[in-house]
């Protein structure tokens, strides 16, 4: 089984960049869920003694991982390839390991590696048929939870070289996660809180590059990081109250958030929602927001539980309890209003519920009230980070 080792010293900081990223060394691997709990929720230290950069909270984090090194020699073993074969890949020269370990992207399928299955196998005409481009919508129903491995193995008359192989995969693409961490807080370190992304399909364990990594890998190995400057940023003004909306992994930058306003002594209220599955075993970072509310620093906190009762609650329907008071933060004090998390559902359900907020309690029609938000969007006092 292939091993990962760990890279040279650090070098100066002046030398980081984004295509040479800070070697992070992971010093917390913590889970954030109790007994019980559907997900696998954990919070990561990352140590940056000796890189010279910085970020801001509100920024998120490029990390660069590696692939699972037992996929890797499931891969090599289908296509009869040792490893070490030389080949070029989308970073250079390097050996067919190395290059479905660090370069390539292994899990998703490509086109080209597609059209080969096509065209190499003995008999792959589902294939052939869904590739025509008015069958996308097919193919991609076809393609749900199937991973490159599948084909291979269950086409095992393809012969290809490591080259050609290489050359209808993707090039392996970094990961970006919202920081959860101050650097005023937590000097020479960042902090994450992910979802590590594990599941079954078609008989298999499949397990996200990225979260597994870090979960499963990355104990002595060096981590490569570097920041991406956002515009998720809080008020200039420490006395500005804010509204958070994040639930889940949503929660990270606000997490940030209140360590960067408790460290500078800023004096504006805050009110975070939170929600995820069972208040038992999904309530992340309770001891520190529960101390934060008992010491008056964090002054309203709602949470919404979606497993905890026959009815889901969700951090809108919280947000459609405290109308009244929202509407007040937002109109009469100023508050900013930030949301961070999935973007194709809470997102959208959280902007609705603003706007209706917007409406019933400032007294304004369906086209006003959106004049209303739109004008929060355009003065800054309402700001989204959402994927």
């Amino acid at each position: 089984m292939a091993t990962e080792t760990p890279s040279a010293a650090p070098k100066p900081a002046s030398q980081y960049t984004r295509t040479n990223p800070f070697p992070g060394k992971l010093t917390v691997n913590r889970s954030l869920c109790g007994e019980g709990s559907d997900k696998d929720t954990r919070h990561f230290e990352i140590d940056l003694s000796g890189w010279g950069l910085s970020y801001e909270v509100g920024d998120s984090m490029t990390v660069w991982a590696t692939n699972d090194p037992a996929l890797v020699d499931e891969i090599l073993k289908a296509i009869c390839a040792n490893g070490d074969e030389k080949v070029k890949s989308p970073k250079g020269e390097t050996t067919l390991r190395e290059a479905l370990l660090r370069d390539c992207r292994i899990t998703q399928t490509t086109p080209k590696f597609l059209k080969m299955i096509s065209e190499r196998a003995s008999a792959a005409p589902l294939i052939t048929e869904l590739l025509d481009p008015e069958r996308k919508e097919d193919l991609d129903r076809y393609l749900w939870g199937m991973e490159v491995i599948d084909f291979l193995t269950e086409h095992p008359s393809i012969k290809i070289s490591p080259q050609d192989f290489v050359d209808v995969l993707a090039k392996l693409q970094p990961r970006l996660y919202s920081i959860a961490s101050s650097l005023k807080a937590h000097p020479d370190q960042v902090h994450f809180t992910i979802d590590v992304v594990k599941y079954t399909s078609h008989g298999r364990q499949r397990k996200g590059v990225c979260s597994s990594f870090l979960a499963e890998r990355a104990d002595n190995v060096p981590i490569p990081v570097f920041p991406n400057v956002s515009k998720f940023r809080l008020p200039e003004d420490g006395n500005t109250p804010i509204i958070m909306v994040g639930p889940g992994t949503g929660v990270a930058p606000f997490r940030a958030y209140l360590e960067e306003r408790r460290a500078v002594g800023a004096k504006g209220k805050n009110w975070l929602f939170f929600g995820s599955q069972k208040a038992a075993c999904n309530y992340f970072y309770r001891e520190e927001f529960d101390d934060m509310q008992k010491d008056g620093f964090l002054t309203r906190l709602d949470l919404a539980w979606s497993r905890d009762q026959e009815k889901k609650v969700y951090v809108q329907d919280r947000m459609m309890e405290n109308a009244a008071e929202i509407w007040k933060w937002m109109d009469a004090e100023g508050a900013h209003f930030f949301v961070c998390g999935d973007a194709r559902r809470m997102a959208k359900d959280v902007d609705a519920a603003l706007r209706k907020i917007v409406a019933e309690h400032g007294g304004k029609d369906p086209d006003a009230a959106n004049e209303y938000v739109e004008k929060l969007k355009s003065d800054k006092r309402y700001k989204r980070d959402v994927y």
